[in-house]
């Protein structure tokens, strides 16, 4: 049940916190005319279809109908329920509101499991840094720490912490709070024996770094084994969990989001002792993928938050070949991407180490290549121009890059440096290039038209017909005016709509206008849980309307529906006198008929 907020501290929040400036927070925008677009965080696209009103505060996605004001947006983005979004933009703009436990907000049994898994994360984190900074169990690896360079305040700053070589520590306090320990196995905290149930510790005797949402809440932990000679993997990550899916985060995105917006440009490491590295250089706008190639879940989220992009990856051969691969998906998803590269096969973490934060950011941060510049650097390693074979290899792999996402400009430049680096002539190289382009246009045209000859399932938008337009029309004044809902209630009708979602607007509508003395369409979607209903209350409460002739438009609308409602009563009648025949129910039938008759003397009268 939603928890009781004052009205004006409401209003106060929702007016001193503009949309535009919240979802910033969580996605790139670009402003085109009057409003704000980007690619929405709701479904996958390609093309932004997801606007935002600076003028009218509210957004509306015209790919998959999500819409609604900064509140809604924040229930949404953030799936947690109205009271904890309020809170959460209070905290903002510094209004303080006191919300009841999340324990009594959320009534999903998923939400509650989410819930306590985050909690318990929450307890482990706690308690694995209280082992590190306050126990002398903890100095081994507070001592490892300061010689890698991790000085207190990263230390508190990222809550890391240690994992004492006990099997049980962890289990233990876990059981001591009241958790369950089946549900701390499942989140990946504790391991369960098969044979009898027990539990033990997953981490032991590791450094355990946090690993946060966006939203900043511990998921997942990484350990690094302390004990150089156990026979351990050097990194231990959580498993996949209902709350974890490495597919799909970014570490310290949580922490960077704020200088990733001011200057939307992201780094992308591979590890988060790199990203750490970074942090103590002075980088604050690097993440790092946990344990896996960059994804296209994490392509989109990028596609989301910037449009530049610039990959650091380890500088051996396998970090190269890393590198070209990300830098391939994200030159694909038409992101700008530039590439740093390291000397002498050394990792972020290994370089600021070695040389100096400042070194990090003058020699390697401060020099990137663009990313066509930096596959050519990957095609040439290896390659000895004194052999033929080599330098046509080098000029077909850029060449095959060339031909995608590259403007004229960017050809004629990169054809002149092939031609200076391989003594082989400009006109050969273009030429070579033209027939790639012509290889390809072709290979595509064959794609297409394998493509529009094989049966595939298109999702189209629903088109609306007449009667949709007249529901959207009639609640649209109902949303701004309480007298049409008052008038529509004095009548006999039990619901003057046809398809039960407007239905169920509608008597939610009149539960919000007992409530409340005067119209508020943003309060309105406040209050709609359910986010199919929002869709359908906010493309209601923004079509245009008639003020000068709005009676005469509700009247036109309910005059419409009434002859459809008519209209569809006939038919099922028809259809239930034709079944009766079928049976030989020949008085059903015959008592059907008349009411048939009756209907549509009716409805000829309307």
């Amino acid at each position: 049940m939603t928890q009781k907020i004052d009205e004006h501290k409401i209003e106060e929040i929702r007016s001193n916190s503009d949309i535009v400036n919240v979802i910033s927070d969580y996605m790139h925008l670009t402003k085109r005319g009057r409003n704000w677009f980007g690619l929405c965080p709701f479904h996958q696209e390609q093309s932004p279809s997801f606007s935002v009103s600076e003028d009218k505060q509210i957004f509306h996605c015209f790919g998959c109908g999500a819409g609604g004001n900064v509140i809604t947006f924040v229930m949404d983005i953030e799936q947690v329920p109205f009271p904890e979004a309020v809170s959460k933009l209070g905290e903002r703009v510094g209004i303080t509101v006191d919300v009841a436990p999340r324990e009594q907000q959320v009534s999903t049994p998923e939400a509650q499991l989410q819930r306590r898994m985050k909690e318990a994360h929450q307890i482990a984190a706690d308690y694995y840094h209280h082992m590190l900074m306050h126990t002398e169990d903890g100095e081994v690896a507070l001592q490892y720490l300061e010689s890698r360079g991790f000085t207190e305040a990263l230390i508190e700053e990222y809550q890391i912490g240690y994992a004492l070589p006990a099997w049980d520590g962890l289990t233990n306090l876990l059981t001591a709070r009241g958790l369950d320990l089946q549900e701390a196995a499942q989140s990946g905290l504790i391991v369960q024996r098969e044979q009898d149930g027990s539990c033990f510790d997953r981490f032991r005797g590791r450094v355990m770094f946090p690993i946060r949402d966006e939203q900043g809440k511990t998921i997942a932990f990484s350990g690094r084994i302390l004990n150089k000679d156990a026979n351990e993997a050097k990194y231990m990550n959580s498993p996949e969990s209902p709350i974890f899916h490495k597919s799909d985060v970014f570490f310290n995105l949580d922490k960077a989001r704020a200088t990733i917006r001011k200057h939307h440009h992201i780094i992308i490491m591979e590890g988060f002792m790199d990203v750490l590295a970074a942090v103590r250089a002075g980088i604050s706008n690097a993440v790092a993928t946990m344990g896996t190639s960059l994804t296209p879940q994490h392509v989109t989220k990028l596609k989301r938050l910037v449009q530049q992009v610039t990959i650091c990856y380890d500088g051996d051969g396998a970090g190269w070949d890393a590198a070209k691969r990300a830098g391939e998906q994200l030159h694909d998803a038409k992101l700008k991407v530039n590439v740093a590269v390291l000397p002498d096969k050394m990792d972020p973490d290994d370089y600021v180490q070695q040389h100096g934060g400042s070194a990090f950011k003058e020699h390697v941060m401060d020099k990137t290549h663009p990313y066509i510049a930096f596959v050519k650097m990957h095609a040439r390693r290896g390659k000895n121009f004194q052999f033929d074979n080599d330098k046509m290899q080098y000029v077909q792999e850029v060449l095959e890059l060339l031909v995608h996402n590259t403007s004229p400009l960017e050809r004629d430049l990169y054809i002149r440096q092939l031609a200076e680096e391989t003594t082989l002539s400009e006109d050969a190289i273009a030429a070579t290039l033209r027939q790639k382009e012509a290889d390809e246009a072709r290979r595509t045209k064959r794609q297409y038209s394998e493509e529009r000859y094989s049966p595939v399932v298109v999702t189209m938008q629903t088109k609306l017909n007449a009667t949709d337009r007249a529901e959207r029309r009639l609640l649209s004044h109902m949303l701004h005016n309480v007298d049409v809902v008052e008038r529509v209630q004095r009548s006999d009708m039990p619901s003057p709509f046809i398809h039960d979602v407007f239905t169920a607007v509608y008597i939610r509508l009149i539960g919000f206008y007992e409530q409340h003395d005067k119209p508020d369409f943003q309060r309105f979607l406040e209050q709609l849980e359910d986010v199919e209903l929002r869709k359908i209350a906010l493309e209601s409460a923004i079509i245009e309307r008639d003020p000068d002739h709005g009676d005469q438009e509700v009247t036109d609308c309910l005059q419409y529906l009434n002859k459809q409602r008519l209209l569809r009563k006939m038919e099922q009648k028809q259809q239930l006198a034709i079944e009766a025949e079928k049976m030989n129910d020949i008085m059903k039938a015959v008592t059907l008929a008349e009411e048939v008759r009756k209907l549509r003397i009716a409805y000829a009268s309307m």
